[in-house]
């Protein structure tokens, strides 16, 4: 059933452009496995046939949006009454570093810790995975709503008091007629009423995040590449939806 629902927004399929896939569902199941487990790309059994193939193909489909777009096509029943969005940070591996164009661009950033990435997630009124956007790890997390939030359609926003940011995030909100559920940081001169009760609706996105850092290999960043990530994490969504 899973498969059915995803099979047919993958490239290959007969009668399109190019040659016809005869293996889409096993490199499917190679990546999912490669990023559940948290295992090098090196130690992906043989019965998923040559790990170079698999991992060349997964870098190929997330350049071109394919995980992205899965998400999206499953994405289009996301409930917008509510639209929830919050931040979690990983740590990358030290061997994620290393690819063209230096750190910052992949993502990662350097603090005391170590090279770390932001991980920027919208969820729906149902706690289904609706968007993403990866910044280095010590980004506000402003930086993900300026993006995520841009377009909403939800008509009620819910977040934490990081959010809390009048002209950059609420006023906007407020100004395309958006109901917004943020409790004012205590440094707020002008505190600002919320919904104490719907607010409690905010676990859904801890409760994602938690789901999708069953994922060794998205729990802590083994991908050099900001791309291979984001496609990761496409596709472990999409595995959210499916459930």
């Amino acid at each position: 059933m899973q498969w059915a629902r995803i099979k047919d927004l993958l490239p290959g399929q007969a009668g399109h452009s190019g040659a016809t896939a005869k293996d889409n569902r096993l490199f499917v199941d190679a990546v999912l496995y490669r990023y559940r487990a948290g295992i090098a790309w090196r130690d992906l059994s043989t019965r998923f046939g040559d790990f170079r193939v698999v991992h060349t193909r997964h870098s190929r489909w997330s350049d071109k949006g394919v995980w992205q777009r899965v998400l999206e096509a499953l994405a289009q029943d996301a409930d917008d009454e509510y639209a929830m969005i919050d931040a979690t940070i990983v740590r990358a591996h030290q061997h994620s570093a290393g690819a063209k164009g230096g750190i910052r661009q992949q993502a990662l950033g350097r603090s005391r810790g170590g090279l770390s990435t932001k991980i920027h997630a919208t969820v729906d009124a149902l706690g289904n995975p609706t968007g993403f956007v990866l910044t280095p790890g010590q980004a506000h997390d402003l930086k993900g709503a300026d993006v995520l939030l841009k377009d909403t359609p939800a008509q009620t926003i819910l977040a934490d008091k990081a959010y809390d940011a009048q002209a950059r995030l609420i006023g906007p909100l407020l100004d395309k007629g958006k109901a917004v559920v943020i409790p004012p940081r205590a440094t707020n001169r002008q505190p600002r009423a919320y919904d104490r009760d719907l607010y409690k609706a905010r676990h859904l996105i801890e409760n994602f995040f938690a789901r999708l850092k069953q994922y060794r290999a998205i729990a802590t960043r083994y991908d050099k590449t900001a791309r291979n990530f984001l496609g990761a994490i496409h596709l472990a969504a999409s595995m959210v939806w499916l459930a």
